[in-house]
């Protein structure tokens, strides 16, 4: 019996089966769940929400396919289907990471600068809605409060001037800050706010250099976290904010604010014209 059932399995194509994980959402978690430990049918039937007629059918379809086997009144995974659940957690992960950045994946760092999805697994998105346009800026407000020290490389209007008034303050009162930015954007606060730019250039918390050539996005360095402002350069609003504790990601923000300050001469801001 066996022997048929499993020859009968063992036809069709490997998509046959990954279609048949795929067709409902209990048995990916089911098959996964067997390779932290046994488990009981009743205990599988509690945690997938599914009847216990389905958890019976999936357990025997999961035995035609040799995944599982039956200790007594438990279910364990065999070597096959540690195989297959490994494969299909990783594929999940891999999709849950692919649908967190896919509608914002046109503002980030494109794969030439070195930067990749895999960063982006552990990362919290904060994107510009309808009726929340400034949750990216109130998110990256929150991240400068929880901080000593920033770095900051790209054009800072869009996400600086919405809060100007309280980010210049925590400068101020000691925030280290160095900031890489075109000259178009000094001369506009040197112009627009001149008492306030002044006031915190003067704190002697602030190092600004001036690049011409700076990337179509910014990103900031914090004490423990990396952010990556998408914006929109046309109507100057942050449309995505992504921060993350990612390690790689880090190596790869303090890399490329390494590269843009290599680039950049230390320049007086007074020869900034007004």
């Amino acid at each position: 019996m066996h022997i048929f059932t499993m020859a009968k399995y063992s036809k069709g194509s490997p998509i046959d089966d990954i279609a048949y994980l795929a067709r409902s959402e209990h048995r990916a978690p089911t098959l996964v769940a067997l390779t932290v430990r046994s488990r009981s049918r009743s205990e599988l039937w509690e945690m997938t929400g599914v009847s216990s007629s389905t958890i019976r059918r999936t357990l025997s379809e999961f035995e035609d396919r040799n995944w599982v086997r039956r200790n007594e009144y438990q279910y364990e995974v065999t070597p096959l289907g540690a195989y297959i659940a490994s494969a299909v957690a990783e594929l999940i992960e891999r999709v849950e990471i692919e649908r967190k950045v896919r509608d914002i994946w046109p503002w980030l760092p494109d794969e030439e600068s070195g930067f990749t999805i895999e960063m982006c697994a552990d990362a919290i998105v904060t994107v510009a809605e309808a009726d929340n346009p400034y949750a990216p800026v109130n998110r990256f407000l929150t991240l400068i409060e929880d901080t000593d020290r920033i770095r900051f490389v790209g054009t800072d209007i869009a996400i600086f001037e919405p809060y100007r008034d309280e980010l210049c303050q925590r400068v101020i009162d000691g925030m280290q800050t160095e900031i890489i930015d075109p000259p178009s954007v000094v001369t506009y606060y040197r112009s627009t706010y001149p008492d306030l730019f002044a006031e915190t250039l003067a704190s002697g918390n602030l190092t600004m250099w001036l690049h011409d050539d700076l990337p179509p996005y910014g990103i900031a360095i914090f004490d423990n976290r990396v952010a990556i402002c998408g914006h929109d350069s046309d109507s100057a609003t942050v449309r995505v904010l992504l921060d993350t504790d990612s390690e790689k990601a880090r190596e790869w923000a303090e890399s490329k604010f390494d590269f843009y300050r290599r680039q950049t001469p230390t320049i007086p801001l007074e020869t900034v014209e007004n």
